[in-house]
Parts: C-alpha cells; sequence; structure tokens
C-alpha cells in the first residue's frame, strides 16, 4: 500500500512558477516508478511526466517539455514537479501517482495508487 498526498498548487498569474511536491509514505518509495498527471474541467486525465525508480530517467509530454521538471528525493520520499513558464492551459488539478504494472509509463492504467490532487490555475 502507498500514501501519495500532493501540495504546492495554487493561483498564479501566466509566466509564473510552482513547484508541487507528493510526499509517500508507506512501500518502498524509491522502488516505485512516479507519474504526474492532470485533469482539467471537462478533459479527460493526462499524462504529464514520469521518473523511473532505476537511474532515475524522466519522460515528458510535449506540451511541458523545457517547461516541467520532474524530480524525486527518495532520501525524503518525495515526488517534484517544478512548473515554469506557467500558461492558462496548464490550469488541471494535478496528481502525482506510483506505477503497479508493466504498461507505459504514459499510460494512466498503470498506476495504482494516486494521491488527491491538488489544483493548479494559470490567470491570463
Amino acid at each position: 500500500q502507498v500514501q501519495l498526498v500532493e501540495s504546492g498548487g495554487g493561483l498564479v498569474q501566466a509566466g509564473d512558477s510552482l513547484r508541487l511536491s507528493c510526499a509517500a509514505s508507506g512501500r518502498t518509495f524509491s522502488n516505485l516508478d512516479m507519474g504526474w498527471f492532470r485533469q482539467a474541467p471537462g478533459k479527460e486525465r493526462e499524462f504529464v511526466a514520469a521518473i523511473t525508480w532505476i537511474a532515475g530517467n524522466t519522460y515528458m509530454t510535449d506540451s511541458v517539455k523545457g517547461r516541467f521538471t520532474i524530480s524525486r528525493d527518495n532520501a525524503k520520499n518525495t515526488l517534484y514537479l517544478q512548473m515554469s513558464d506557467l500558461k492558462p492551459e496548464d490550469t488541471a488539478i494535478y496528481s502525482c501517482a506510483a506505477r503497479t504494472t508493466r504498461l507505459p509509463l504514459t499510460n494512466r492504467l498503470a498506476y495504482g495508487y494516486w494521491g488527491q490532487g491538488t489544483q493548479v490555475t494559470v490567470s491570463s
């Protein structure tokens, strides 16, 4: 069992930065591939970024490449999403998740544990 709690969301203006955190407890965090997903109103949940537990390889969706960075601190059992140059289209509920299957990292069905989400709102 893994418990995930996100924090760091808020209301910002376009061009601002935010750092989301995801605190994990329960199962060994360092052995888990982790991901960030987001869901905007009226849209399906979409992949944002992922990081593997081996080598810390990272994967980003095209729309955030160059603006967002995913990282992890295994000593603190914490996952991060550093977001810069935020745009109104980044407005969504952001959730972290722990991968529990062999499905691709970009597939939300690969993840069996989810946090409750944190709201990010970007005004123009």
